[in-house]
């Protein structure tokens, strides 16, 4: 039909892969689909993936969103992969990928990456030279930890990838990354828009890991056409265009309409991210905030939590409960949880930056340990985390009039009036949740449609904001969730 642009956006997540099909004439998403992944984890917190999981999980949610909108293939325009953060896919000549992948979340490498950090002078130094500050999840230290740890495979690296760079080679047959991706890797400078060749020398001093880089590439530009094989084998047109592409984050923000200053995206998801447009690279002095390049053509200061839905859940499993009888509780219990905190740091944590920490109940008493005031608690601390990045981020500049929910968390209206009262802002979802796979079918129809200026455009008609989910602060709540969060502050404080 001529009154419809199509357009398939892919995001390639630690859980699994969902694809969706954006009319962009309508800013319709027409048909959705969903394939999962396994983990594979070992000692010393070792989280990794076969990547060939990746691809089957994309071909499987490919055909379903193209069986639910009820589209014929032949009809897709262009595709936009989002992909998981920090990654490292290793090729070798004949583009084998050589081992699993190791993940944004695995912290295996935590010694390469200390000395790693050492050699650049520490958060200090790492900031001056790099604008982010390495961290454990980086794909650096995962380079330095092959080499030395599988020698063999180090020898025949012929690619460096992230797991998106490594869905578009699929896709096309070409090496190459954006900026937005390439910002998470502690071997890119965020400021110069240049990969760091000098660190990777210190790694390496034979100049593999230089010859190994991809080409980088402007967040409009397109990868290539899909192969002709791989069109067929996902039942697409071959004349498809595929996007640069990005990390789910950087998706996240243009999925979000979160592309020029004054929005904020919260994300509520195992793990939280808070981040915000900026138009030039403003780092901050924290180390916890990341100022990442965007997938739209500025940057992206981000902060991200380890602990959101992941410790939620665990209290729900414990009580038994299903997220009905969860939210009926947080509901029940006062703000502040009648004096109780939880500190829900059961991964470590990254913002406030405590690596080691574990999670803790404090203030507990004969009369306040109930179902409910632990239900609120953990809520309550793990948003507590997110206010805390945000007030670093806002400290950096950053002004926002509104905050953009998305992820699982942000379908609970309870979870939303807490957000609202503890950032004291008010928060709107957008009406479609899988933000990253929609801004990478916004990006392709960008890319598609060689427009450098065109992104606020599609983004306008792209994204809704669902009318019905606004929830503002109540002045009450906002000054009894202050002194709650202070709690939170001192009890953080004596870690």
């Amino acid at each position: 039909m001529a009154n419809q642009q199509l357009f398939l956006g892919i995001d390639c997540g630690t859980q699994g892969t969902k694809a969706l099909i954006l009319d962009t004439i309508s800013g319709q998403v027409l048909g959705q689909g969903a394939a999962a992944h396994s983990m594979i984890s070992g000692a010393n917190g070792r989280r990794e993936q076969d990547t060939q999981q990746w691809l089957d999980a994309f071909t499987q949610a490919t055909h379903q969103a193209l069986a639910a909108a009820g589209v014929d293939g032949q009809a897709i325009l262009g595709i936009g992969v989002s992909g998981q953060q920090h990654g490292l896919v290793l090729l070798d000549e004949q583009g084998q990928v050589l081992r699993p992948a190791k993940l944004w979340c695995d912290t295996e490498t935590t010694p390469e990456n200390d000395r790693l950090l050492a050699h650049l002078g520490g958060e200090d130094g790492s900031l001056e030279r790099l604008g982010v500050v390495i961290a454990p999840g980086y794909t650096v230290s995962k380079l330095l930890w092959t080499r030395e740890q599988h020698p063999q495979v180090f020898e025949r690296i012929a690619s460096i990838l992230l797991p998106h760079d490594f869905l578009n080679y699929w896709l096309t047959g070409r090496h190459c990354s954006e900026y937005g991706d390439a910002s998470g890797t502690g071997y890119f400078n965020v400021r110069t828009r240049q990969w760091d060749v000098q660190l990777l020398q210190h790694i390496d001093p034979s100049g593999r890991l230089q010859a190994a880089l991809p080409e980088l590439i402007e967040a409009h530009r397109p990868v290539g056409r899909i192969l002709p094989a791989i069109a067929e084998h996902l039942g697409i047109n071959p004349k498809a265009v595929v996007a640069s592409g990005g990390g789910d984050n950087m998706m996240g923000a243009i999925g979000t309409g979160n592309i020029q200053p004054g929005v904020i995206t919260m994300s509520l998801g195992s793990s939280g991210t808070v981040y915000a447009y900026a138009a030039e690279p403003v780092v901050s002095p924290q180390p916890s905030v990341a100022t990442f390049c965007s997938s739209s053509g500025g940057w992206l200061p981000l902060i991200c939590t380890m602990n959101l839905t992941n410790a939620t859940g665990a209290v729900r499993e414990l009580l038994d409960l299903d997220i009905d009888a969860f939210n009926a509780l947080v509901v029940q219990a006062p703000i502040g949880a009648e004096g109780v905190s939880m500190l829900p740091f059961l991964n470590g944590e990254r913002v406030p930056a405590l690596p080691h920490a574990t999670g803790s109940l404090l203030g507990l008493t004969t009369t306040n340990l109930t179902r409910a005031n632990l239900c609120r608690a953990v809520v309550e601390g793990t948003t507590f985390g997110l206010r805390y990045g945000l007030d670093l981020l806002r400290a950096n500049g950053l002004q926002a009039q509104s905050i953009r929910l998305i992820g699982g968390g942000s379908k609970s209206p309870v979870w939303r009036q807490i957000v609202a009262d503890i950032m004291d802002t008010t928060v709107i979802c957008t009406e479609q949740s899988e933000a990253a796979a929609l801004g990478a079918a916004i990006q392709a129809a960008w890319c598609h449609s060689g427009q450098q200026d065109g992104l606020a455009e599609l983004c306008e008609r792209c994204v809704k904001l669902d009318p019905a989910s606004e929830t503002r602060p109540v002045a009450a709540h906002v000054a009894a969730s202050q002194q709650a969060y202070e709690r939170y502050r001192q009890h953080v404080a004596t870690l």
